[in-house]
């Protein structure tokens, strides 16, 4: 039978599938036991934000919210009571519920930006039972006044710290928007990171012309999202040696497929799964197994790393030469039509 299994910061997988974080998919015990019976892995629970360990630790809450009556715009700076009534004790007895409910591993999520106290919360987390940690760094730099060299020191000694509470593996999810990515990824493994997540999608703001308001506006990935986290998985792997987690536009046994002979260990799921059911787990393993076989691949070890850069022929394939290849053979379709006329 094919071999799915396969190592992610040395926890020992079923298959690389593996549950991305999303708060819908995760804050339901129940829903996590029907990710488990569908195939999947392990699950990464919902995030917990740095501003919520913040406002519980300093009591700010009420002086945050007092008077916001009377400035229209300062009601959403903060979610609503309800969405944080999971803060840092739910979540932890969220953990703690998980860790009894399934057999799959559990990974904690914690969102920062800044160096800080909230980063001990992650020895909290190993202690209710997470077996590893997922440490989304989700942060849009708008200080003109902040030098690239500076930015890129807080991911480090965001990593730094929290590595320095915790003996679980740690993953770090960053965006592609450095300088130099492959430098980057090798000083965050050298800060201790165990993985390293690809990529952050940073949910861009929409506004609102009937009320004029800012809005949040999430938009569901597709497949073709994909394209961005391949190449710096393929271009990474062999190069650093912590585990490689794809994440954006996996909804297919395809997309699953490429990201794993990119060089990845694990594929993330969400968008596909609030599209079409936590059910999907199933189809997506159905369709590996199905392919695998039909090209005689054993085992998961056997295709990882197989199309990255250093197993190709051809290794400027993953850089300028595709770019200049595709800019060169594209025709829209209307010249096609019109017999390629200029």
């Amino acid at each position: 039978m094919t071999d799915l299994t396969t190592t992610y910061m040395g926890l020992k997988l079923r298959t690389p599938l593996v549950v991305s974080a999303a708060q819908p998919l995760s804050e339901d015990i129940a829903n996590i036991k029907r990710m488990e019976d569908a195939g999947a892995a392990a699950v990464v629970l919902y995030s917990l934000f740095e501003e919520q360990l913040t406002l519980e630790k300093l009591e700010l809450y009420h002086h945050l919210t007092a008077g916001t009556e009377s400035f229209a715009e300062s009601l959403t700076y903060f979610p609503e009571v309800p969405q944080f009534e999971l803060g840092p004790e739910g979540y932890l007895k969220h953990i703690e519920k998980a860790k009894k409910a399934v057999k799959i591993p559990i990974i904690g999520s914690i969102n920062g930006t800044t160096v800080g106290g909230w980063t001990k919360f992650a020895k909290q987390m190993q202690e209710a039972g997470a077996d590893a940690i997922e440490l989304n760094i989700y942060w849009i730099p708008a200080d003109m006044d902040a030098a690239s060299a500076d930015i890129e020191q807080r991911y480090l000694d965001i990593v730094a710290a929290v590595k320095g509470e915790v003996s679980i593996p740690v993953a770090v999810k960053v965006s592609p928007f450095f300088t130099n990515m492959a430098n980057m990824a090798r000083r965050l493994e050298a800060a201790g990171a165990d993985g390293l997540t690809l990529f952050n999608r940073f949910y861009q703001p929409d506004l609102d012309l009937e009320h004029l308001e800012i809005r949040p506006n999430i938009i569901l990935s597709t497949p073709q999202a994909l394209r961005l986290p391949l190449r710096w998985i393929a271009i990474l792997y062999g190069r650093v040696k912590c585990s490689l987690a794809a994440t954006s536009g996996i909804h297919r046994a395809d997309d699953v497929l490429k990201m794993l002979m990119a060089g990845a260990s694990v594929t993330m799921l969400c968008s596909a799964l609030m599209r079409y059911g936590i059910e999907h787990i199933r189809d997506v393993e159905q369709g590996m197994r199905d392919w695998m076989e039909e090209h005689e691949y054993e085992s998961v070890e056997q295709m990882q790393g197989s199309m990255s850069q250093k197993s190709v022929e051809n290794p400027g394939q993953f850089e300028r030469v595709q770019y200049m290849r595709g800019i060169t053979s594209y025709r829209p379709e209307f010249l096609k039509l019109e017999g390629g006329a200029n």
